[in-house]
């Protein structure tokens, strides 16, 4: 924050001594507010010109003492002139810490997220993954482009994050950054991190965070019915590309394996379980937890057929996966091939193993919740109340079918008059 700066020389009388000479003082006023200091030279109260802010007289004396307030007031006006030409923060408090030479590290917003996201970098497979690193990259450049906005600046003090900056930013990101409330949330809560980071470190002293909490939006999670993932499985005109996606595909929604953990997938991780039949057990790349998943028919189906691909042949892993990027543009396609209307991603698979192949079998939700390597039963029953909502629609509708039914009945009933 820049702001005009104003320097006052005064005596202070509360002290003064006995000789009647009182300590002269600095006041720096930058914005409004103050910050003060003792020069550390007494003069007498009666010799002081408190308009000019300087001694009265000709002599020597008074010469080199006016002289020094001079000095004074040009070094404190190139530490002002200095910050001013850097675009650094400028306060009175930090003109006169310069000055005085008490000032300490200004700890800036970017530079300790930018030290966060390097260490994270250097610590890829050793607890943090690339998807990781990629939702901290992202969330820097929010901020980045929040502070650029909203301040004018490349960077801040983190001293000067408070509550308003947060709100500030999680308002920029939905209306600026086109962000759904749950993205831009899910930014806010990375950003809080890094203050965090700050507040252990004693770089501040207050949490801006406090008083501000993270709601999220319950979203309905889309899945596949059972009619729907029927017809994906039978379509049988695809081209070779899309013929490789669908696979895959419908092979997560008989495992619920998300994108990376079909990806690395490999031949150790399938074992054979305690009914002889064959498992995947793995931990998955996200949460580090284990997944126990007993192989379906479809499932070993896809594995079988793909055994002799050069990709499985060479090791890279149990099935030829495509990229994501390219996965789920092949998914639309092939969405639009089988006339479904539904927004295929690799990751409505899962959902889809979580509800019509698994909980609207009446497999136990706890069972569910290890197939899919869920940490908490929490999570797992999302995937209960999406079931709930579509067994409430589907009712609906059988309802209305029913009083339809009785009305027609009644009508039938009535008794004809001669």
């Amino acid at each position: 924050m820049f702001g005009k700066i104003c320097i006052l020389f005064y005596p202070k009388k509360s002290d003064s001594d006995t000789d009647g000479k009182a300590m002269v003082y600095t006041r720096i006023t930058v914005n409004g507010k103050r910050a003060e200091f003792s020069l550390g030279r007494r003069v007498e109260e009666k010799k002081w010109d408190s308009h000019g802010g300087r001694l009265r007289g000709t002599s020597v004396e008074v010469s080199h003492f006016n002289r020094f307030l001079d000095n004074v007031k040009n070094r404190l006006y190139d530490i002002y002139d200095a910050r001013l030409k850097e675009q650094k923060d400028i306060s009175a408090t930090i003109v006169k810490n310069i000055y005085l030479g008490k000032e300490g590290k200004e700890y800036m917003v970017l530079e300790i997220f930018q030290e966060h996201n390097d260490e994270i970098e250097s610590l890829l497979g050793k607890g943090f993954t690339k998807g990781s690193l990629q939702r901290y990259r992202a969330a820097y450049k929010h901020v980045s482009a929040y502070i650029q906005y909203n301040y004018q600046r490349n960077d801040i003090p983190v001293r000067r994050v408070n509550h308003k900056f947060i709100t500030g930013l999680e308002y920029f990101l939905k209306s600026k950054r086109n962000c759904e409330h749950n993205t831009a949330i899910k930014y806010v809560v990375n950003f809080k991190k890094i203050i965090r980071i700050a507040l252990a470190n004693e770089w501040i002293t207050k949490d801006p965070f406090f008083h501000w909490k993270a709601s999220w939006k319950t979203k309905e999670k889309q899945f596949l019915t059972q009619a729907d993932l029927d017809t994906l499985q039978n379509k049988k005109s695809f081209l070779p590309r899309l013929d490789l996606v669908r696979d895959i595909f419908v092979f997560c929604c008989y495992t619920g394996l998300a994108y990376a953990d079909v990806k690395q997938l490999q031949q150790e991780d399938i074992i054979i379980g305690v009914d002889d039949y064959r498992w995947i057990k793995m931990a998955r790349k996200k949460t580090k937890a284990i997944s126990s998943i007993p192989l379906l028919p479809p499932a070993e189906a896809i594995i079988e057929k793909y055994s002799e691909h050069p990709y499985v042949l060479d090791g890279k892993g149990l099935l030829p996966v495509l990229t994501n990027q390219k996965s789920n543009a092949y998914l639309k396609e092939i969405a639009d091939v089988c006339g479904i209307n539904k927004n295929l991603t690799t990751h409505l698979a899962r959902h889809t193993f979580a509800t019509t192949v698994t909980l609207s079998k009446g497999v136990s939700i706890s069972t569910v919740s290890k197939m899919l390597g869920h940490r908490s039963l929490k999570t797992t029953q999302i995937y209960a109340k999406v079931l709930d909502s579509k067994i409430a629609e589907e009712m609906s509708v059988l309802k209305a079918q029913l009083e339809q039914e009785e009305a027609q009945k009644g009508k039938e009933e009535v008794p004809i008059q001669d």
